[in-house]
């Protein structure tokens, strides 16, 4: 049973399915790739990173939230085992945003060749990487609005700058579906974007819902699941709708991911975005 801030998700064949990775036979294909794209609104890329790239990364984030209270004490923080008791969100709020956010391995992870370079190579010119860049993790058993990310699609919160910002979502670590990944609305991209196109209905910077079956009824869509592998990644459009569900995972792994936005750096940016993320930024 999979549930996303207190909702109970459909799980029959017209309201749920699977993400269809990008077949081997393509992937140094653009235009085929473009192709994709623009059909199913996001590129699911197995094993675009070196997995030991990602999990040195899970291993360096949990060992810096050691004396937080999110992971359980004496366990391997490569695995990232979730804690039960009370933690300590201002230790939290300092090792993410003083430290983590910030820092040099944060960066290199994020400006990485296989991410700044794949991105150059699939834009065809220089590219911009937003500095605002946002870390979750979500320990298993939360749950209740507000935990899982509710219904939304990126360009609500981007809209001083280009339309076509690409994000990239990244699993660190291993992510099978009870752990709660990125989960999309089959086909979203082509309604969000006529709304605004035929309707100009831009809808603001705010989640669309956190009543995911209740959004797959309204759309008569499914929501697409993956099981994802530390290295895999997932490109998606501004204007497809995603969402996650709870985090169910029945080893206590803590989900831990990231989101990252590209653009091309001829187009507009967003100057909101060129700061890095923190509590208290008003996005």
């Amino acid at each position: 049973m999979f549930t996303s801030n207190g909702y109970t998700l459909d799980e029959s064949p017209t309201r749920m399915g699977r993400m269809e990775p990008v077949p081997d036979a393509i992937r140094d294909d653009k235009e085929a790739l473009w192709s994709r794209l623009r059909r199913d609104g996001y590129l699911f890329l197995p094993q675009q990173l070196d997995p030991a790239l990602v999990k040195e990364f899970r291993e360096y984030y949990f060992t810096a939230m050691a004396d937080t209270g999110i992971v359980a004490p004496g366990s391997d923080p490569a695995v990232g085992v979730g804690a039960q008791g009370e933690i300590d969100r201002a230790k939290i709020r300092s090792a993410l945003f003083d430290d983590i956010v910030p820092g040099e391995r944060y960066a290199a992870l994020t400006g990485h060749p296989d991410v700044r370079g794949w991105f150059e190579w699939f834009l065809g010119e220089d590219v911009h990487l937003h500095k605002r860049k946002i870390i979750r993790h979500i320990r298993p058993g939360e749950s209740g609005i507000g935990t899982a990310t509710q219904a939304h699609y990126d360009l609500v919160y981007l809209r001083e700058g280009s339309e076509r910002v690409l994000s990239m979502w990244i699993p660190l670590g291993d992510c099978p579906v009870e752990q709660g990944g990125l989960a999309y609305l089959e086909g979203s991209h082509h309604w969000a974007l006529a709304e605004e196109r035929e309707r100009g209905d831009k809808r603001p910077a705010a989640s669309i819902t956190a009543d995911l079956p209740g959004l797959a009824d309204a759309h008569d869509a499914r929501w697409l699941l993956a099981d994802y592998r530390a290295g895999d990644v997932m490109v998606h459009s501004s204007y497809v709708v995603h969402a996650s569900t709870d985090n169910v995972d029945p080893l206590d792994r803590i989900r831990l991911s990231t989101d990252i936005r590209y653009q091309r750096a001829s187009e507009p940016i967003d100057w909101r975005w060129q700061e890095h993320w923190s509590d208290d930024d008003g996005l």
